[in-house]
């Protein structure tokens, strides 16, 4: 029976190529065959995020086939998958080519469940906030453990270098993880070349800890040892904690402790060397403290020469925990600016707030106990706010005062004891 081409007008059943594939009888453009009748099956992927749909033909009398999705995408082929990354309901639907000519199907809803609804991957990339979260090495002992397979602990860590602990996981919900090493990577037991890495991932619900598993070459979450499948399991995922353990060639696991990344993180490292650490004014250049504007620093006071502060100041020690305390160590006087003279000494400890800076600065700790100063008595005395400008393992400059509306601040520069 003869049938009149009805010609489609997408690009994989576009005229040329239907009338190529069939004998053309004539110049009337007809095909022998039956008009195929198009129809199809699906089946969605339960187990795994982003969601994978696997959809068949079931047409009749066609040789030709092209799906059209529902969400802009196209593909052709008697069985195809497509991968939805958004949650939602898709209208998709086949054509089918065929001797004698096209048919189309009835549409199909596909529903594609939302990976939000999973508590452990809202955690993971914030699906209550912005939808992506950016994680970073925990801050404290223990932040990688190695264990046996049968969870033995092997080692554990104890005080991460700053190179690991600038580190950034961003995860989002839309299955992108990107790794920026803010300058280098921690590998084979010291700070090297960045491996900054962007790519995807998908997640696993699972009956028991969900699973990460990262695509593409080069990726990893925390170290960049050759975790096996790179498959990580979830141990633990809330607002402020991830905890992942990914299996080594070995056999050995790895064992990673994300929080919150906190740019000021290693800021606070250098402060207090990961648990205490002294300072002193830096007696040996020149102009150790001055005082002045935010604009203009040296406007008020220039500094001293090198070796010129008195014997009562220079002697402070200022000793900075990793517990958010300051410990400050008069000796045998204290430096006041009330009379300008060496007085009784005011030693005493202060709890501190430390974050981000304000103003100008890495980051900046505000001490809690109203007496309390770093440098000079007269320094910040009721902010007592104290900005780090810059930070070394030997070497700190701090501005005392946060500086708004043309306040007096002075800059104080400290050595490690």
């Amino acid at each position: 029976m003869k049938n009149i081409v009805r010609l489609v007008a997408w690009g994989l059943l576009s005229a040329p190529l239907l009338l190529s594939s069939c004998d053309i009888e004539g110049d009337d453009n007809e095909l022998e065959g039956p008009v195929p009748q198009s129809s199809f099956t699906f089946q969605v992927n339960p187990v795994e995020f982003p969601t994978v749909v696997t959809f068949t033909s079931t047409s009749q009398d066609g040789f030709l086939y092209q799906w059209n999705f529902g969400d802009n995408a196209i593909a052709s082929g008697n069985t195809v998958q497509h991968t939805y990354p958004r949650t939602g309901a898709y209208q998709v639907e086949l054509v089918t080519a065929g001797r004698g000519g096209t048919g189309i199907s009835t549409k199909q809803a596909v529903t594609i469940p939302d990976a939000c609804g999973n508590t452990t991957f809202s955690k993971l990339v914030d699906c209550a906030g912005s939808g992506t979260r950016v994680w970073a090495f925990a801050n404290t002992p223990g932040a990688i453990v190695r264990e046996s397979a049968n969870g033995t602990v092997l080692s554990s860590s104890t005080i991460l270098p700053a190179c690991q602990l600038d580190d950034q996981f961003s995860f989002s919900n839309g299955f992108t993880l990107n790794y920026e090493s803010a300058g280098e990577t921690f590998r084979n037991g010291a700070c090297g070349t960045s491996r900054n890495n962007s790519g995807s991932f998908s997640f696993r619900p699972n009956g028991g800890n969900p699973q990460i598993v990262l695509k593409g070459k080069g990726a990893f979450i925390g170290l960049p040892d050759s975790v096996v499948n790179k498959t990580y399991d979830i141990l633990e995922a809330t607002d402020t904690r991830l905890r992942v353990r990914g299996t080594n060639p070995d056999g050995t696991r790895t064992v990673v402790t994300l929080s919150i990344y906190d740019s000021t993180a290693p800021i606070k490292l250098l402060l207090t060397g990961g648990s205490s650490r002294t300072w002193k004014l830096d007696n040996v250049i020149d102009a150790p403290i001055t005082v002045g504007t935010e604009a203009n620093p040296l406007q008020y006071f220039a500094g001293v020469l090198s070796g010129q502060l008195p014997a009562c100041q220079s002697d402070d020690e200022y000793t900075f925990s990793a517990t958010n305390s300051l410990t400050y160590d008069a000796k045998a006087e204290t430096f006041s600016a009330n009379g300008f003279s060496c007085q009784a000494p005011q030693s005493g400890t202060s709890p501190f707030v430390f974050g981000p800076s304000s103003g100008a600065g890495l980051a900046q700790l505000t001490l809690s106990r109203a007496a309390a100063f770093i440098g000079t008595t007269d320094a910040s005395p009721t902010e007592r706010v104290y900005r780090i400008l810059s930070i070394d393992n030997q070497k700190m400059t701090l501005r005392a005062g946060s500086g708004q509306n043309g306040g007096t601040v002075f800059t104080i520069k400290m050595v490690v004891k």
